[in-house]
């Protein structure tokens, strides 16, 4: 969500710029006659994860030899997206979370790129609830889907087992959780349970928990869109929370994560658990070093509740509103090649697997599809022989997720309703006094505010 970075998918930001505001492109036609473009390339890659980004450059510059690509460093933050995409210095094509693409949309700042979007052939064979986030109001795409998540519960399955809990079986429950965590605390010393409280992330997971306690912080849509932060759901939410804290001590000390530090934190044993989005493997094992044999993945517990459910999302890749013609076409063949190649064509996905692995970057790591189930299971059948990433140890999540209800992010006001519900964990996690009736009711407020200037 705060932090995306596409091996994972991603996740969900903070307040855009209005108005038309693009992003600088790279400068059209080179000395050569070439079309020349910059794309975005993830921030702080370890050299073997950078070659094989390197390598797909050249592969996709023998390919079309009339496009020069150049990559740029950019790993998307909701901290610091809007500023960039202000001041023009993002990359000619560069991902956004699925909350922000009608926003982007609307106000003119990802180039219309539909007709070019149009002629790929698998533009007609999203699913809609996923195409929808790249869609103008008229349902052409003008960003392109290229990857979507589900949240997860990640845990490492070595501390299970030195605090003396089955790695192989996770909590199913919330109270499974809040349990595991305290005895993880008390027989490691090592935080059993964490969550994101700040830069935006502290709201998307406690929206996440929300809904999985069968709440909504949002009602209706569009117009009638209504805030919905003070409810019992929450209330339920933020009392867990504060019990596994201050009654538990199961949370450790620090309680201002944000994407990046927990998930280095996790990466590294200083916890147990923690909601994310569940295809961050990638991220955890390239970025953060995650040791293989710690890592564990399953779906989050869900409450019995007719409306309960998993939190979804997406990544979508974008144009940049200042590149030329020639520069929008250079760029939807690059998505169409780079991301969305090794989902759609068995040699493409073959040959990114195999680079892939060559490079020691994880190949097969679970991800939401963006088409459809079965398209899924074929393209994982293409690069068994290339799978390098635990599976055996996700099948808590692999075996269960098509059958949670997937429900949206808020649909208004996304990363500002986060923004707002940030000092409401972080309160309910550092005061022990802290009045959560009070803090709801005042989010609520806020809400209404916020929403009303939509």
């Amino acid at each position: 969500m705060k932090s995306l970075r596409i091996a994972g998918a991603a996740v969900a930001t903070a307040a855009l710029v209005g108005g038309l505001a693009g992003c600088a492109a790279s400068g059209g036609d080179s000395a050569d006659g070439k079309t020349s473009i910059t794309v975005s390339m993830d921030a702080g890659l370890e050299k073997p994860a950078k070659q094989a980004f390197d390598d797909r450059i050249a592969q996709f510059e023998k390919k079309y030899p009339d496009i020069t690509v150049k990559a740029k460093e950019f790993t998307w933050d909701g901290t610091t997206f809007a500023a960039a995409l202000a001041g023009g210095t993002l990359p000619d094509v560069f991902p956004i979370p699925f909350t922000d693409g009608r926003s982007l949309i609307a106000n003119g700042q990802v180039a219309d790129v539909s007709a070019e979007i149009a002629k790929l052939p698998y533009a007609d064979k999203y699913n809609p609830k996923v195409a929808i986030a790249g869609e103008n109001t008229d349902g052409k795409l003008w960003a392109v889907p290229i990857a979507a998540y589900s949240q997860g519960l990640h845990y490492n399955r070595t501390l299970f087992t030195e605090a003396g809990l089955d790695p192989d079986k996770p909590p199913t429950t919330w109270d499974e959780v809040r349990k595991d965590a305290k005895i993880i605390a008390d027989k490691t010393g090592v935080a059993g349970y964490a969550t994101m409280t700040q830069s935006n992330t502290g709201g998307w997971i406690l929206t996440t928990l929300d809904n999985a306690f069968g709440g909504s912080v949002e009602t209706g849509a569009g117009k009638t869109v209504k805030a919905a932060v003070d409810t019992p759901q929450m209330e339920a939410v933020l009392e867990m929370l504060k019990t596994m804290r201050w009654t538990d001590n199961s949370m450790g000390a620090n309680f201002l994560y944000d994407w990046s530090g927990i998930n280095q934190a996790f990466a590294s044993g200083q916890l147990a658990m923690y909601v994310s989005g569940g295809g961050n493997y990638g991220n955890l094992f390239t970025q953060n070093k995650m040791n293989p044999d710690d890592y564990g993945l399953s779906v989050i517990p869900l409450t019995d509740s007719k409306n309960a459910g998993v939190l979804g999302g997406g990544t979508l890749a974008a144009v940049s509103a200042k590149a030329d013609k020639a520069q929008q076409a250079a760029a939807v063949k690059w998505i169409d090649f780079y991301y969305m190649g090794k989902l759609t064509d068995k040699d493409a996905a073959v040959q990114d697997a195999k680079v892939n692995a060559a490079q020691a970057t994880p190949v097969g790591a679970p991800q939401m599809p963006i088409f459809d189930r079965a398209t899924y299971e074929e393209s994982q059948t293409w690069i068994k022989d290339y799978v390098n990433v635990p599976l055996d140890q996700m099948t808590s999540y692999t075996d269960n997720i098509f059958n949670q209800p997937l429900l949206p992010e808020p649909g208004v006001k996304t990363q500002e309703l986060y923004a707002l519900l940030d000092p409401v964990v972080q309160a309910v996690l550092t005061d022990q006094n802290a009045d959560i009736d009070k803090l709801l009711s005042d989010a609520q407020k806020q809400a209404e505010t916020l929403l009303a200037s939509s």
